[in-house]
């Protein structure tokens, strides 16, 4: 009888070890479809010009993952937008210098108030707000992703 109840104990656990993950790992697709799904509603793929603050990654997210998957490289022309679709190519514009340079959202952000896009620090110095930390800018879409995967220009 000892015997019969270990093994009906063992099978029980390795059925519901098998099972929890699974329905975890469900679950947190469910969530993400959902937050996803969400967030990709409130996306600006109009063309228009956007005038704000911009801002760049500081150190502490050099080599951090960001929204499209890859690593934050600092020496790249990577940004970030919260209406922007991911893989947006846009010509950011400093307005106190008239210096541009052109990036591509892969991230989600700036979450500070007023803030309209972060861009990498090589793209920073190339736009003159390395030292000040933030300028006000331009950000006017070349590029942008739509959701049926098309890739509508503007001019």
């Amino acid at each position: 009888m000892k015997r019969l109840r270990a093994c009906v104990c063992a099978i029980l656990s390795c059925c519901l070890s098998t099972a929890y993950p699974a329905h975890e790992t469900a679950s947190t697709h469910h969530r993400h479809v959902k937050t996803n799904s969400a967030h990709q509603s409130g996306l600006d793929r109009s063309g228009k010009p956007r005038k704000g603050e911009a801002s760049y990654y500081g150190r502490k997210f050099y080599k951090k993952k960001m929204a499209d998957g890859t690593h934050m490289n600092p020496q790249s022309n990577a940004a970030a937008s919260k209406t922007l679709p991911l893989g947006t190519k846009a010509q950011v514009t400093n307005l106190d210098n008239g210096k541009s340079e052109v990036v591509e959202i892969k991230d989600r952000g700036p979450y500070v108030k007023d803030r309209i896009v972060d861009v990498s620090p090589k793209t920073a110095d190339k736009l003159g707000i390395r030292k000040e930390g933030t300028a006000p800018v331009e950000v006017k879409p070349i590029e942008i992703p739509q959701s049926d995967a098309n890739v509508s220009k503007t001019n």
